[in-house]
C-alpha cells in the first residue's frame, strides 16, 4: 500500500473522531440526560402553624416603681453619739425591736436629778399634810384662829401642786430617756445603715429605714393622652426587663390630678402577696391592657428582620408541593411569645416556624404540624 493511500485513510479517521467529540461536547452543553433532568430538588421538612384569629390585648407598657404601704425613715429625736448598733442591713425585725442606742448618760443624770427634786417635794408634801391634820383639829377645838388654819391649807395645796409638777417632770424626762433607744416602729426589713458606731447624730441624721414588705403597690405614671381611657379596674401585668411576668393586678387608684413635673397621671396597682420577689423601691415594667380585639398572631421565633422590616416565611402551594415564600408583615407589640399581625398575613396561611435561617425564597418545603402529644405529620 502506497504512502498516499495510508495518509488519506488517517485523515478520514481523524475527521470522524473530531466529529464524535463535537457531538459529545454539544450534548453536554444542552443539559443532563433526561433521567437526571427529571429528578427534582428534595423538599425540606419544616414546622408550620396555621395563622388563625385570636383575642389580642391592646396594651401599653410603662415604667413602674414598687412602694411599700408602710415605710419609715428613722431619725433620732435627740442628739448624741451612737454607742450600739444591734442590726445590719437586710435584717428582719419585729415591731418594737431595739435597733440602735444613743449615749444616754447625760439624760440619765437629768432623770436622777429630777427624781431627787421630786423626793424633796414628796417630803414637804407629807409634812404639810400632817400639819394640816393637826391644824384642823386645833381649829375645831377653838385653839387657833381661822386664819392659821387657812394658812395650813394653803401650804398643803402648794406642796401638793409642787409634788405633782415634780412627778410630771420626772415622767417627762423618763420618756425622753426612751428616745435614746431607736426601735422598729413595725415589723419589716432594715434598709441601708449609713451611720457607724461613735458617730454624732441629731434630729437631721438618717439612721436607717424599715420597710414592710407585705403591703406593696406599683406606682405607674400614665401619659395624659390616655386620660380618657385610664380607670380603676384595668388589668395590669408587672414584667421584668426581659418581659417575664412577675405578677398580675388591676388598677385600684387613679389620681384626679396631673403631675406637673412628669405630665402624667398617677395610677396605683396593689401587688399580690404571692409576688414574694418584689421589693420596695424596685423598678419594673407595667403593661396596662386597655381593651382586646381579634387579630392574627405568629410566634416570635417565626419572625426575621431585614433592614428594620419584619418578615415571615409562608409555605405556599406550588405544583404538587409547597415552597417557602418570604412575606413582609406589620406587627404589633409582642404578647407573651406571640406577635399580633396587622398586615401581611391571611387567616389559614401556613407560617413556617422552624429552620428559618436555612430558608430562601422559593425553596421547596414539606410543612409539618405537631399536634399536642403527637409526632409531626405532614400538613395538608
Amino acid at each position: 500500500m502506497s504512502f498516499s493511500v495510508i495518509l488519506k485513510r488517517a485523515v478520514r479517521e481523524t475527521v470522524v473522531l473530531a466529529g464524535v467529540a463535537l457531538l459529545s461536547v454539544a450534548g453536554c452543553k444542552n443539559g443532563p440526560p433526561p433521567a437526571a433532568a427529571s429528578a427534582g430538588a428534595q423538599a425540606m421538612p419544616v414546622a408550620v402553624e396555621v395563622a388563625s384569629m385570636a383575642s389580642v390585648p391592646n396594651a401599653d407598657t410603662y415604667v413602674a416603681t414598687i412602694k411599700s404601704l408602710r415605710s419609715a425613715v428613722l431619725q433620732p429625736q435627740v442628739e448624741g453619739n451612737l454607742t450600739k448598733i444591734f442590726v445590719k442591713s437586710g435584717d428582719s425585725v419585729k415591731a418594737g425591736q431595739l435597733l440602735m442606742q444613743i449615749d444616754p448618760l447625760k439624760q440619765v443624770a437629768t432623770v436622777q436629778a429630777q427624781q431627787a427634786g421630786a423626793q424633796q417635794q414628796k417630803a414637804l408634801f407629807d409634812y404639810n399634810q400632817g400639819e394640816l391634820q393637826r391644824q384642823e383639829q386645833l381649829f375645831k377645838s377653838g385653839i387657833i384662829s381661822r386664819q392659821a388654819y387657812d394658812q395650813a391649807v394653803q401650804s398643803f395645796q402648794n406642796s401638793k401642786a409642787a409634788l405633782d409638777a415634780a412627778s410630771a417632770q420626772v415622767q417627762t424626762q423618763r420618756e425622753q430617756l426612751s428616745y435614746y433607744q431607736i426601735r422598729a416602729p413595725f415589723a419589716g426589713i432594715v434598709g441601708d445603715i449609713p451611720v457607724h458606731l461613735g458617730d454624732y447624730v441629731n434630729s437631721q441624721t438618717t439612721l436607717t429605714t424599715v420597710d414592710e414588705n407585705k403591703g406593696l403597690e406599683a406606682y405607674i405614671y400614665v401619659p395624659t393622652d390616655r386620660a380618657a381611657q385610664v380607670k380603676i379596674g384595668l388589668p395590669v401585668d408587672l414584667l421584668d426587663a426581659s418581659g417575664t411576668l412577675l405578677a398580675h393586678s388591676t388598677l385600684s387608684f387613679v389620681s384626679p390630678q396631673v403631675d406637673n413635673g412628669l405630665q402624667g397621671i398617677l395610677a396605683k396597682a396593689p401587688i399580690p402577696k404571692s409576688a414574694v420577689m418584689l421589693r420596695n423601691g424596685q423598678i419594673l415594667n407595667a403593661r396596662i391592657t386597655w381593651s382586646s380585639a381579634p387579630a392574627i398572631t405568629v410566634p416570635v421565633l417565626a419572625v426575621t428582620r431585614i433592614g428594620g422590616q419584619s418578615f415571615v416565611y409562608v409555605a405556599t402551594p406550588q405544583g404538587n408541593g409547597y415552597v417557602a415564600h418570604q412575606t413582609s408583615v406589620t406587627l404589633g407589640e409582642p404578647v407573651a411569645n406571640l406577635y399580633p399581625v396587622h398586615e401581611g398575613l391571611r387567616e389559614g396561611d401556613k407560617v413556617i416556624t422552624s429552620g428559618i435561617q436555612m430558608l430562601q425564597e422559593g425553596v421547596p418545603v414539606m410543612p409539618m404540624q405537631a399536634p399536642a402529644g403527637k409526632a409531626q405529620q405532614p400538613a395538608h
